[in-house]
């Protein structure tokens, strides 16, 4: 998919990209999978900021995604491709024979009218549904369980996808690599999509302004360089100053470069072949 870019008709518009979403279904979405979440804009019970920069964007209503695609052996055709304000991936709505419509992630190159299937002898189409060994190497997946019968939880952003280096049925283990270069182990009677995410063009996108940001619920973040020393480890100094401090901090004095925050007892490290590079 295509990335726009403007003409700099003015200076917030000048390097500025937007996504070409004229390959999506030009119609309102399905009342009955809406839902208001409501916005606490990074304040507590009391109001006070408790996170940062949040706050003041458009309003918007979550659209509920299948994420689990629990119809076994029932076909479902594409109706729909729709934006979805809460992701960067597009969405699917899709239509069972029984009537019953529902959201699901929408996968690259899916088309309307185009048919999906949830089943563990699906044909390798992009959109079916497979338990991973049935999957062969090399292929692309995403909306990947790591737990069975939980749903999805992997590789749901815009353009992401593992990619299936085998199965060893004796150990019951498929192997993945990750997006991040991470290599590790799943369970193989998980399910996964087939295909990589709509959108992948998603992190080509220029913001170009300040008012987009402030759009989509960003506030304006002030860089700790330019605070006074009780405000931030970084403060203070006359003229341009040097950081002051050996190893870069947060505001609040925690180390944040160059350390592993992961829980070296995490059950999960033994299905990890390899770390992210």
């Amino acid at each position: 998919m295509p990335i726009k870019v403007k003409k700099p008709t003015s200076p917030g518009q000048r390097g500025m990209t937007v996504v070409d979403y004229s390959v999506l279904s030009k119609v309102s979405p399905e009342k009955s999978l809406l839902k208001r979440i409501k916005k606490h804009a990074g304040r507590n019970s009391q109001g006070k900021i408790t996170v940062r920069h949040q706050g003041g964007e458009n309003k918007k209503l979550y659209r509920i995604i299948d994420f689990k695609q629990d119809k076994l052996d029932k076909e479902a055709r594409v109706e729909t491709l729709e934006y979805d304000p809460y992701r960067t991936a597009f969405i699917a709505k899709v239509l069972y024979k029984d009537g019953e419509r529902r959201y699901i992630l929408a996968p690259n190159n899916l088309k309307v009218g185009d048919t999906i299937i949830t089943s563990e002898n699906a044909p390798l189409n992009i959109g079916n549904r497979l338990k991973l060994k049935n999957i062969p190497a090399g292929y692309q997946v995403h909306n990947i369980e790591l737990t069975r019968g939980k749903g999805g939880q992997i590789a749901r952003s815009a353009g992401s996808y593992a990619e299936v280096l085998g199965t060893d049925l004796n150990e019951g283990y498929t192997i993945l690599k990750m997006a991040s270069g991470e290599v590790r182990k799943v369970d193989c009677e998980c399910f996964a999509s087939i295909g990589q995410v709509s959108n992948p063009e998603h992190n080509l996108v220029v913001i170009g302004k300040a008012g987009r940001s402030r759009w989509m619920g960003i506030r304006p973040t002030v860089r700790g360089s330019v605070m006074n020393p009780v405000d931030h480890p970084y403060g203070g100094g006359e003229g341009r100053a040097q950081r002051g401090t050996r190893r870069p901090k947060t505001l609040w004095g925690k180390v944040t470069g160059g350390r592993k925050t992961r829980n070296k007892r995490k059950w999960s490290n033994k299905l990890i072949l390899q770390r992210r590079k």
